[in-house]
């Protein structure tokens, strides 16, 4: 059985965090062992038998701490489970259907031979920071579209295939 996974995860504001968090602890209630760590803290992956990668998306792209993790850590990723997901949509579209990855992350599913991905609905409210930010606040296209629900039914998948292995 593979017991030790660390979800990491690049973000600006802080909601791709939270979801990584919810994710550790779905993982953790399943009795697996989970950390939940900032990508750009992480210096080596050698103790996890399974990761977790998350991002926000900005302007298409992933986090660039997710994108630099990923970049580091090729080799000992691809010898181990990986899943990916991503965070950002301003909107009920990811609630309503499936987000394909955007380009950069199609590329590390291939070369990394990735799980899943799944791309989560995001979250920008007062006090984000940024100037883009500030702008689709001020535009009114802010607000919190993560579905908790949606993201322990996932995390739960992760565990019953790391449990099952």
């Amino acid at each position: 059985m593979t017991d030790t996974v660390l979800v990491t995860y690049g973000t600006t504001n802080g909601a791709t965090a939270e979801i990584a968090e919810a994710v550790a602890d779905v993982l953790r209630k399943d009795g697996l062992t989970a950390e939940a760590l900032p990508a750009r803290s992480v210096t080596d992956v050698a103790r996890y038998d399974a990761v977790v990668v998350g991002a926000g998306l900005y302007g298409g792209r992933w986090h660039k701490d997710a994108r630099r993790f990923v970049r580091r850590h090729r080799a000992a990723l691809a010898e181990r489970p990986v899943w990916l997901f991503s965070s950002g949509p301003l909107d009920a579209s990811a609630a309503e259907r499936d987000i394909p990855p955007v380009r950069g992350v199609r590329r590390v599913m291939i070369r990394l031979d990735v799980r899943d991905h799944v791309t989560f609905g995001g979250c920008l409210e007062e006090g984000a920071k940024g100037r883009i930010a500030g702008m689709i606040l001020r535009s009114g296209k802010g607000g919190d579209f993560r579905d908790f629900g949606t993201i322990g039914a996932w995390a739960q998948g992760i565990a019953g295939s790391l449990k099952s292995s």
